[in-house]
């Protein structure tokens, strides 16, 4: 390369440097921006859950009565942010941290909502500071609570090992994960995208089974697709929701693309038994959860419902759904159409 060229690469690189370094600063301040108005914004909403309640007479009974109507309003209004659980978490956050110039900054919801589980003050403060100070993710300062970090730093005569433990890849929550955050999302009015979610193979197949149980004509009603549940912090997706109206029940679909395991079949029972807690109505019969495997050209369809009486509900069932043969027909049928149009590709 000859001299000038040379010289000319290197006035680029700089230039590309002090770029890159622009956009990087504006992108983490614009991902701190962001968190910290939605942290200010549950703290308010907190402070004006607990003043309401301070009006009434019987703070207990009216307090649930409250948060109840506003999730029902806000739900429909704002989306599913607003659950009366995540309105008791903003509730719990204005008692605890009563100072809103007290807040930092540098910390996420998902990070407050974390440490509202500590208990102790002093023990709180240090997590806070600390999670502020040295940059923790949120997946850092569980570990640390989890592990009792404060505590064991506390009787350590020799503490620099438990710090030099907890610093060991300690890494500053990056701009990018804005976009990965669902309670950002939420707040934004956002959509998931939920083509990040899925791989090609399972994309289309969902479509056609979706498809294939709309057409039965068996009291199919399609609800979601990519149903996203939240446990603690944990955010889990159910590939495909219905609620069939003949048998009124939810039905919960999971496609495994390889061998059927014990965890599937583990998660799907959580699916269940979240659905039987939280989502389904008054009145309707049990849940069903049903988890299509398949691995090269063996099919295997599981179901599962949560219900004393599984017996009799399984009889009624049966005659709405499709038959473990036409699901893995269907399925079989659909793999080989998809991987046929891809060869072609």
């Amino acid at each position: 390369m000859k001299k000038d060229n040379v010289s000319k690469t290197g006035s680029v690189d700089a230039v590309y440097s002090g770029i890159k370094k622009i956009l990087e600063e504006a992108r983490s301040t614009a991902y701190r921006a962001v968190n910290f108005a939605m942290v200010q914004a549950y703290w308010n909403v907190g402070r004006l859950i607990v003043e309401e309640e301070q009006k009434g007479k019987q703070k207990a009974e009216y307090g649930k009565h409250l948060i109840k109507e506003l999730s029902i309003r806000l739900t429909k209004d704002y989306g599913k942010g607003f659950t009366e659980r995540n309105l008791w978490y903003t509730r719990n956050f204005y008692l605890i941290f009563p100072k809103v110039n007290a807040l930092r900054a540098e910390l996420t919801w998902t990070h407050y909502r974390l440490l509202l589980s500590v208990e102790n003050e002093n023990a709180r403060n240090f997590y806070l500071n600390e999670a502020a100070e040295t940059g923790w993710s949120t997946r850092q300062l569980e570990r640390h609570i989890n592990s009792f970090y404060y505590e064991r730093l506390l009787s350590s005569k020799d503490k620099k090992p438990v710090v030099d433990e907890a610093d060991r890849n300690a890494l500053p929550a990056k701009p990018e994960d804005l976009i990965k955050d669902p309670y950002v999302l939420e707040f934004l009015d956002l959509k998931e995208n939920k083509l990040l979610l899925e791989k090609e193979l399972e994309t289309g197949l969902l479509g056609k089974l979706q498809e294939f149980l709309l057409e039965l004509g068996k009291g199919f009603s399609f609800v979601s697709r990519q149903y996203r549940i939240s446990a603690g912090n944990d955010h889990f997706y159910i590939d495909l929701v219905f609620y069939n109206y003949i048998l009124k029940c939810f039905l919960l679909i999971d496609l495994k693309i390889g061998k059927l395991t014990h965890k599937d079949i583990g998660q799907m029972d959580f699916y269940v038994r979240y659905f039987e807690g939280n989502i389904k109505a008054a009145g309707d019969n049990p849940t069903i959860g049903m988890i299509l495997c398949s691995e090269k050209n063996e099919t295997i369809v599981k179901y599962s419902v949560l219900n004393e009486n599984k017996q009799m509900f399984a009889s009624r069932y049966k005659l709405y759904l499709p038959t473990e043969e036409e699901l893995a027909k269907e399925l079989r049928h659909e793999i080989e159409l998809i991987r046929g149009e891809n060869k072609l590709r």
